[in-house]
C-alpha cells in the first residue's frame, strides 16, 4: 500500500509513502543525461533528461519506484493489485513495459502535456524485467506544477484521468476515489456550525470537530480522503525547510506504524520510506521507518552529463541527537 501527493507552496513538491512488508533493496538513484537506457520495444535512449528517485538497481538498471527529472516532471508507481492488466506488444503502438514507464516519460518529457502526447499511442505491455523479476501490478501518478494525471493500465487499455486532488493511493481504480470524495464534502478544518435542526442550539465542545467523520483507517480509500484533507488544509511558510517539514507531516498523517496492518501472511505492512521531491530544485528528500531524520540528495550538485548511474545507500539506524 502507498500514498502519493503533490503540493505547491512557492516551490512544487511531489512525494510518497512507500508501504511494504519488506525492503526491496532500494537506493537513491541519480540517472544522468547520458546513461544508456535500453528500452525493450522503443530502442535505445542514450540522451535524455536527468532524473533522481528511489530505485532497485539490477544489472546496473534503475527500477524506479518514483522519480523527478531536471525539468520538474515527477512520477510514481503505486500498487494496483487485482486491477492492473498489461497487454501484449502491438505493431504500430508505443509499446512500453511498466518498469520502463518512469524513465521513458521523465527522460523524454519536460511537462505532463508533453507526456500525454506520447501516451496517446502508448501500450503498457506484459514484458517482465527478467524471469526472476515478475511485473508488479501498478498504476501511476504523473505531475508537474500545472497538471496532475493518473495512469491506469486496465483490461480496457490505458486509461488517463485528470487528478484535481493531487493524491493517489491504491485499489480501487481512480474513478471510485473521485466519487468517494463526495462523501466527505462537509468536512472542514474550522469550527462546525450546527445544521441538525433549526430549534436546537448545538455547539462544538472541542477543537477539531469539523472533521468528525474523516476516516482514520489504513485502507486505500480512507488514506486517499485523509491525505487530500491534510494536503488541501495544510499551511506552512513558503521557505524550503518549512515546506519540506510540512510535506513530511502530511505523509506522516497516512503512514503505516508497524503492527497496525498485517498482510495475509501475517507480516507487518509499514511505511518503509517517505520521500519529498522539490521539482524546481531537483532535490530528493527522504526518511525511512528506521531513521526519521530527513536526508537529501541534490541532483544539481552532481555531474549531470555523465554516463554512469550514481547511487546512495539508505542509512539504517535511527539518528538520535543526545542533548546531555
Amino acid at each position: 500500500m502507498c500514498t502519493c501527493i503533490t503540493w505547491e507552496n512557492g516551490a512544487f513538491y511531489f512525494g510518497r509513502n512507500l508501504d511494504l512488508e519488506y525492503s526491496f533493496g532500494e537506493q537513491v538513484a541519480l540517472t544522468p543525461r547520458n546513461y544508456p537506457f535500453q528500452l525493450r520495444c522503443l530502442g535505445e535512449m542514450n540522451s535524455h533528461y536527468a532524473m533522481i528517485g528511489m530505485a532497485t538497481v539490477m544489472m546496473d538498471y534503475p527500477l524506479y519506484a518514483e522519480a523527478v527529472n531536471e525539468k520538474g516532471l515527477a512520477m510514481a508507481g503505486l500498487n494496483f493489485p487485482g486491477s492492473a492488466v498489461y497487454q501484449e506488444p502491438k505493431e504500430g503502438a508505443r509499446n512500453v513495459t511498466p518498469f520502463e514507464l518512469i524513465p521513458w516519460l521523465l527522460g523524454t518529457c519536460a511537462t505532463v502535456r508533453e507526456a500525454l502526447r506520447l501516451l496517446s499511442s502508448a501500450r503498457i505491455v506484459n514484458l517482465p524485467f527478467s524471469e526472476q523479476v515478475p511485473l508488479a501490478p501498478l498504476h501511476w501518478m504523473l505531475a508537474d506544477r500545472k497538471q496532475c494525471v493518473v495512469l491506469e493500465a486496465v483490461k480496457e487499455g490505458l486509461q488517463i484521468y485528470q487528478n484535481p486532488f493531487g493524491v493517489l493511493t491504491n485499489n480501487p481504480p481512480f474513478p471510485y476515489h473521485q466519487m468517494n470524495m463526495q462523501n466527505y464534502l462537509n468536512l472542514t478544518a474550522g469550527s462546525p456550525k450546527s445544521r441538525f435542526g433549526g430549534g436546537l442550539r448545538l455547539k462544538p465542545y472541542g477543537q477539531g470537530m469539523g472533521a468528525i467523520g474523516l476516516p482514520g483507517d489504513a485502507s486505500p480509500a480512507s488514506r486517499f480522503v485523509r491525505a487530500a484533507f491534510l494536503k488541501w488544509n495544510s499551511r506552512s511558510e513558503k521557505e524550503e525547510q518549512a515546506s519540506v517539514t510540512q510535506f513530511f507531516h502530511i505523509l506522516d498523517g497516512v503512514a503505516m506504524t508497524r503492527g497496525m496492518v498485517l498482510t495475509p501472511e501475517g507480516k507487518c505492512d509499514i511505511t518503509t520510506y517517505s520521500c519529498c521531491m522539490n521539482g524546481d530544485k531537483g532535490i530528493y528528500y527522504y526518511k525511512t521507518y528506521e531513521n526519521n531524520r530527513i536526508q537529501a540528495v541534490d541532483m544539481h550538485k552532481e555531474q549531470l552529463d555523465s554516463e554512469k548511474l550514481m547511487l546512495w545507500k539508505i542509512d539504517g539506524g535511527q539518528d538520535i541527537c543526545s542533548r546531555n
